[in-house]
């Protein structure tokens, strides 16, 4: 079997997607609820003494220690997805010893990949007698896959994944404002090439582990133009009106009334069938749009704590300003050019193709 084969068989890909499905509700949830409880004044404490800590510190805290979790949510759910139930004990397992090392959100997807591996290939080919099989999924496989992982994760590669991860925060941190332009029009223009797919959740996967070592403004990026994106096209309706041109029929008219709202609440997937009726200008107007709105989130410090909710989001950054700033030049660049590039359609709609037969048979009905 070749190398390309074990890779497509092994499917680590699949299994991230997966496991950020699995991730993406807690972010969420625990982000709001950090971001309700420090808009109030609270703040995360390591521990909640009775009768010492008011709603607010509650909530901030609640928030700020499942977030700080992340590496073992994206732990198990790798593990669990490359080796089903007996794959989540070693994910939890191998998830908590990155954290206890320091080896982060990174620590956290690798050793997924390691714990789920290991416990896979101890259900294929850790042999026991029958009597003993019904203790597998249960106490075998998460035992030895659990405890092997850990050791991994502590002891060979949990170190070398702190440091990289550390270096890599430090790095982002001191850059300019000309590298701040650049990474953010580049994750701006990747995460809409394929409008909420793959490639957009590889991206993100990426900027939730930069967040999850305190830098907001990547992840911001990419949420802002998923949320701009639609709105975008919805003024390219408008535009093309000024201009006199008819860039919609009206079936893609109807989308649109759906995809806007979607894309307020950083529902991307919305603005499909309208990308797919002129897929290059609709992925080069929304490419350009991303990489303006990217810059800009980066170049003035939007910064939401939260990594999803479109609109919601603003209130959660320390500058609301530089995401208003970032949406609006993401919506207008994106519906300029989608307005200018796209050609003229015919406004009507294509009837049902069974209606269309039978009146034609009926008009072609001649008495004589």
């Amino acid at each position: 079997m070749s190398i390309q084969d074990l890779w497509k068989a092994a499917n680590p890909k699949g299994h991230l997607l997966t496991a950020i499905s699995f991730l993406i509700p807690i972010v969420c949830g625990a982000g709001f609820i950090i971001a309700i409880g420090m808009a109030f004044g609270g703040s995360a404490q390591s521990t909640l003494v009775s009768g010492k800590f008011d709603l607010w510190q509650a909530l901030a805290t609640i928030g700020g220690k499942a977030l700080g979790l992340l590496p073992v949510v994206i732990a198990c759910g790798i593990s669990g997805s490359i080796a089903g139930k007996p794959g989540i004990a070693p994910g939890f397992v191998v998830g908590l010893a990155a954290n206890a090392i320091t080896a982060g959100f990174i620590g956290g997807m690798v050793g997924g990949y390691i714990s789920g591996y290991l416990a896979l290939a101890i259900i294929k080919y850790f042999k026991v007698p029958n009597w003993a099989k019904g203790l597998m999924p249960t106490l075998i496989v998460p035992f030895f896959a659990s405890i092997i992982s850990g050791l991994i994760m502590i002891y060979i590669i949990g170190t070398p994944i702190g440091i990289f991860t550390n270096g890599l925060t430090s790095f982002l941190r001191s850059m300019g404002t000309s590298s701040h332009l650049v990474i953010g029009a580049v994750i701006g223009a990747l995460c809409i090439l394929d409008f909420g797919g793959p490639i957009n959740k590889t991206c993100f996967a990426f900027v939730l582990t930069l967040q999850a070592q305190g830098i907001n403004e990547p992840i911001t990026a990419l949420q802002l133009v998923n949320t701009a994106t639609p709105i975008g096209f919805g003024l390219a309706f408008f535009i093309s009106k000024i201009l006199r041109k008819n860039i919609y029929n009206n079936e893609e008219i109807e989308t649109l009334k759906s995809a806007v709202p979607m894309g307020i609440v950083n529902i991307v997937e919305g603005s499909i069938p309208i990308v797919m009726n002129d897929i290059i200008r609709g992925i080069v107007a929304a490419a350009i749009g991303g990489a303006c709105g990217g810059a800009v989130t980066m170049i003035y410090g939007a910064d939401a704590t939260v990594p999803f909710g479109g609109l919601l989001m603003l209130p959660t950054m320390s500058h609301p300003m530089a995401g208003v700033m970032a949406l609006l030049v993401n919506i207008l660049v994106t519906g300029i050019i989608y307005a200018l590039i796209k050609k003229e359609v015919h406004r009507d709609v294509i009837i049902d193709t069974d209606e269309q037969e039978e009146e034609i048979k009926l008009d072609d009905i001649k008495v004589s």
